[in-house]
């Protein structure tokens, strides 16, 4: 009897050093529809985080130099806070910017999302630099790796509601 290969997970994680994480995912999307899944606060309060816990856009300035803050609130209530600052955004190309869980405030990272689109599908390959490996370890121990690969889902079930 033949073996099968497990499926591809449709959202690949990997480690390219001790202070990287990696996230690719294709959507079956334009890349302008994932772009403002990005950056629309009605958007992303659709799609960012587990959906046990409800997302709330504090504030969203999205260009060079604006601030950013989400909260992500439990069915408990408990509040899990995340800011940071756009350092470049490239229209609907790449947003560069600082990520701060304020849970660990001191492991933040810099992460670089780049838009690329060929035939009407959009991948995004999002990458996250921290300081150390310590600090990259927390995130995953904390549970970023779950958390990002159910937001990907949920974003991908999003840009299809919205073709």
């Amino acid at each position: 009897m033949a073996q099968t290969s497990p499926a591809k997970p449709a959202t690949k994680m990997t480690l390219p050093s001790d202070t990287e994480i990696q996230f690719e995912r294709t959507f079956n999307a334009p890349r302008e529809l994932v772009w403002r899944a990005f950056t629309d606060p009605a958007l992303i309060v659709q799609w960012l985080g587990p959906s046990r816990l409800k997302t709330i856009v504090e504030h969203m300035d999205v260009r060079p130099g604006g601030k950013w803050r989400f909260i992500h609130v439990d069915t408990d209530g408990t509040e899990y806070g995340f800011h940071g600052d756009f350092l470049e955004v490239v229209r609907p190309e790449r947003i560069k910017q600082t990520w701060v869980f304020e849970g660990f405030p001191d492991a933040s990272s810099i992460e670089t999302a780049t838009l690329t689109e060929r035939e009407g599908r959009t991948t995004v390959v999002s990458h996250a630099r921290y300081k150390s490996k310590e600090h990259r370890d927390g995130h995953l121990n904390a549970g970023m790796e779950e958390g990002a690969l159910e937001s990907y889902d949920r974003l991908a079930k999003l840009v299809e509601s919205l073709r």
